[in-house]
């Protein structure tokens, strides 16, 4: 795996289904691949561009939308029981089915997503997918501004959380397949990469 920091040209910057096409970019041959990597933006300069930073299974290389600042190999090795500090944008959501029974084209029940807006249930949604991996030791919620985001002449909305504090690694091994896959949905919208210290 590869930590990377990253600037995007405002030009792909401003829109987050093009700043996603930006980065896809930084792995080129691999049009019909799954996206392995993940990005959080750190930073967002109107008019200029904007600072990510991205975990991937490649090293990425420098394109005219997006330039490699720093990149470094990362090989995780994570003990049962290490204490460690974290931070994680993630959208967290809930699905519900639709009262009326109605069916999609599949025959299955039409269900949409919706996002949850209380704390203690962001909390609950967070242990949850950690369940296994880590226990939650501190955590502080932080409400984002909504990502709103156009593709194919579909307006969509997604309200990202940041999530920091300190947890207890349960298994190492399923933490780092956490790791890898990242946490919730919206991951092309930047959400789902942990970052991890020494806590």
């Amino acid at each position: 795996m590869f930590l990377s920091k990253v600037w995007i040209d405002w030009r792909w910057a401003k829109d987050p289904y093009q700043l996603h096409r930006a980065l896809w970019q930084l792995f080129p041959n691999r049009p019909n691949d799954t996206r392995d990597f993940l990005f959080r933006i750190e930073a967002q300069h109107f008019g200029r561009g904007a600072e990510a930073l991205l975990q991937s299974a490649q090293a990425p290389s420098s394109v005219q939308a997006a330039q490699v600042i720093v990149n470094k190999p990362i090989q995780w090795s994570i003990p049962n029981g290490a204490k460690l500090r974290f931070k994680l944008r993630a959208n967290p959501i809930k699905t519900i089915k639709d009262g009326e029974q109605r069916r999609d084209r599949n025959g299955r029940v039409k269900c949409c997503r919706v996002p949850l807006i209380h704390e203690e249930e962001q909390l609950q949604w967070l242990s949850r997918k950690l369940a296994g991996a880590a226990l939650l030791s501190t955590v502080w919620v932080t409400p984002e501004s909504p990502i709103y985001f156009c593709k194919d002449d579909i307006k969509g909305k997604i309200q990202p959380i940041s999530f920091e504090g300190q947890l207890i690694v349960q298994e190492g091994d399923v933490f780092t397949s956490l790791l890898r896959q990242g946490i919730g949905p919206a991951k092309a919208m930047g959400c789902g990469l942990l970052s991890l210290a020494l806590g």
